[in-house]
């Protein structure tokens, strides 16, 4: 069943991409997009997934900041899982590579000077999935923004770009009702992005997540 649900809104920060080249997604593209149209995706083979960065919340306790640092690790294993099944991935940048960086946001504030902090995790050596909160009580936002630029590797030039939100489905105020909503938050981006990439290669059998 739904757990997650895309947002209604979300304002861009501005940490990844300048907000001003963003154009509104339709349909069940990302809230906010940009794709550059003189670039070709299906020339590229190779991945380079920088560590997911996520915002420091302003008086979070030890405990909260830790499930922020989990979360953004599972979302480095999520991108890992899913684009590792279509692409190389690699540490460093070479010709026909991909650059992927992305963050976790804070929902509702526009602040392009945001405090962010690195996950330092290995991306696909052995590590897992984290299944609970440091503070053993659920996620306490209402919904999760993420934002995501891909550059090619080697000249820096802008692929592509966008902003989302996602939001907890199951309660009625559509809170993060549990650990597990969060990650399937994070996991339906990561099938998202191999989708759109999957797409834009015009490869055949690209599979279309369903909502978590």
């Amino acid at each position: 069943c739904m757990t997650t649900k895309e947002a209604r809104s979300v304002e861009p920060t501005g940490f990844l991409v300048d907000p001003a080249i963003l154009s509104k997604g339709e349909g069940d593209q990302a809230l906010h997009r940009y794709q550059n149209p003189q670039i070709n995706i299906a020339k590229y083979s190779k991945l380079m997934i920088v560590p997911v960065k996520f915002f420091k919340p302003e008086k979070a306790t030890v405990e909260e900041l830790a499930d922020l640092k989990d979360l953004a690790n599972n979302f480095n294993q999520y991108l890992f899982a899913e684009l590792s099944r279509d692409y190389n991935i690699v540490l460093a940048p070479e010709t026909g590579t991909l650059k992927i960086e992305t963050a976790i946001t804070e929902a509702g504030k526009s602040n392009p000077t945001m405090d962010f902090i690195s996950t330092v995790l290995p991306i696909g050596l052995g590590a897992s999935i984290i299944k609970d909160a440091a503070t053993g009580k659920p996620l306490n936002v209402g919904e999760i923004s993420g934002e995501m630029k891909i550059t090619d590797a080697t000249t820096g030039e802008l692929v592509a770009a966008a902003v989302d939100g996602r939001v907890g489905g199951k309660s009625f105020k559509g809170m993060f009702s549990s650990w597990g909503d969060a990650n399937n938050a994070m996991e339906f981006w990561a099938k998202k992005l191999r989708y759109m990439l999957c797409m834009n290669r015009k490869d055949t059998g690209c599979v279309k997540p369903g909502n978590y």
